[in-house]
């Protein structure tokens, strides 16, 4: 298993993620992860509101994560992904948890759940991820 600082480093080269969105990983392990993003006016849309291409790249970002981590002779790429939204964060911290919930040869299946820091839910998405040999 690949320590955090490991983890962290070979994510780095993911710049969408983590420079121009801002996503921070705050744990991972075999099939989890947690990522968390401070919400700047760059990410509101036109309402005020955080965008939801925001939320879908936190989740996104923390199935690659979850999926990825512990795995050396390959990776595992999203096959497909739906997300739901479900209320608006009410503060300026967001978090993106995901979990396995099935994990196979070659397919996988991960829930995530996007909360603000007072834990109120503002996205759930579903990915199923498909494993590629490097």
């Amino acid at each position: 298993m690949k320590s955090l600082d490991e983890i962290r480093e070979f994510f780095a080269g993911d710049l969408y993620a983590t420079e121009a969105t801002g996503i921070f990983i705050e744990e991972a392990g075999e099939g989890y992860a947690k990522v968390s993003l401070h919400v700047e006016n760059k990410h509101r849309n036109a309402l005020g509101q955080v965008m939801g291409a925001v939320c879908f790249s936190m989740a996104d970002f923390a199935f690659a994560v979850a999926s990825n981590c512990a795995l050396e002779d390959g990776a595992t790429v999203t096959h497909s992904s739906q997300i739901n939204f479900v209320g608006v964060p009410k503060t300026d911290t967001l978090y993106a948890t995901a979990s396995v919930e099935k994990e196979g040869n070659r397919t996988s299946l991960y829930s995530v759940k996007v909360t603000d820091s007072d834990d109120h839910v503002v996205a759930i998405a579903l990915s199923n991820g498909y494993k590629i040999k490097k």
